[in-house]
């Protein structure tokens, strides 16, 4: 990924009327004019503390503020994955993202994630911190996710999670017959003996909502639509579990789970199926339906039948 570091210059008299994009490839030379310009494009450069254009005209006393990207000692390579874009402009993304995909790369998965993938896609993501990804799916969960192209997309997208103005609902394949409809209100944190899990705790966790309810029953499982009012590590999996209905395929969570079923899945049978939020540039309500990915709909009509 990339480091950044933040500069800045004062608009000069003599600079008075030139372009923003000429100017600073006058006064930084190191970089180059098409480099700023997408730069600028990407919401890297404020005058005056607010976004601009390639072409505006500057005046004398303008503050230039940019954040220039620069290499990380080990830089995260694009690489060509295949994509399912729901939808793309020039300030998001929004992606299908299939099971078994690692969104960043961390130890054992330094290579072939999602973050690779969008690297290759576009190169401006290789200008944000994170590769402008907000929020995160798990390795084996499917569905809708979000990702920035610029910073002033970045920022206001992390507000509204931070703020709980998105709608984040997913489709879970569960175990046994839970009741139609409930709430679930606990605090999920580490789980004190296996760190590597969480758990729903008694004090010291944090916050965590889950309400569902149930779209279809089956002879041994339920399919549930869950929505959440936060985004806690494992929530779903971990509310689920201590409902006692654990999601159908969940090797963490649910492994102790015995049952006659003929068809085992490889993964978690959890996805998110709807993400909705405020486009971070035009203001816009928007909501996404991810249709399921095929392993998932075959363990369904092998419930079925």
């Amino acid at each position: 990924m990339m480091d950044t570091m933040n500069q800045s210059l004062s608009v000069a008299p003599e600079a008075s009327g030139h372009r923003l994009d000429a100017c600073l490839a006058g006064q930084v030379p190191s970089i180059s004019r098409s480099r700023w310009k997408r730069m600028i494009q990407t919401g890297l450069v404020l005058v005056n503390s607010e976004p601009c254009q390639p072409d505006q005209k500057l005046k004398a006393g303008d503050l230039i503020t940019w954040t220039e990207p620069m290499e990380a000692s080990e830089e995260i390579l694009p690489e060509r994955i295949a994509l399912t874009v729901l939808y793309e402009d020039k300030a998001i993304i929004v992606l299908n993202k299939p099971p078994g995909l690692v969104v960043h790369p961390a130890a054992g998965n330094e290579s072939g994630t999602l973050v690779n993938a969008l690297l290759f896609h576009d190169p401006v993501f290789g200008t944000l911190e994170r590769a402008g990804i907000v929020h995160r799916l798990d390795k084996d969960t499917s569905g809708a996710l979000v990702a920035a192209k610029s910073l002033r997309a970045l920022s206001e997208l992390r507000r509204q999670f931070k703020a709980r103005e998105t709608e984040k609902e997913y489709l879970a394949l569960v175990w046994g017959h839970p009741p139609d409809r409930g709430r679930i209100e606990t605090q999920i944190g580490r789980h004190p003996a296996h760190r590597q899990k969480m758990a729903v705790l008694e004090r010291d966790g944090r916050e965590a909502v889950s309400n569902f309810e149930i779209v279809e029953r089956f002879e041994e499982t339920t399919l549930v639509r869950v929505r959440i009012e936060t985004g806690r590590t494992h929530q779903i999996r971990v509310h689920m579990t201590h409902l006692g209905h654990p999601v159908v395929g969940d090797k963490v969570y649910g492994r102790a789970r015995r049952n006659t079923a003929a068809l085992q899945p490889d993964r978690q049978m959890l996805h998110a199926a709807r993400l909705g939020f405020t486009h971070p540039e035009t203001g816009k309500r928007l909501s996404f339906e991810a249709p399921l990915f095929e392993d998932m709909k075959q363990v369904l009509e092998s419930m079925r039948s």
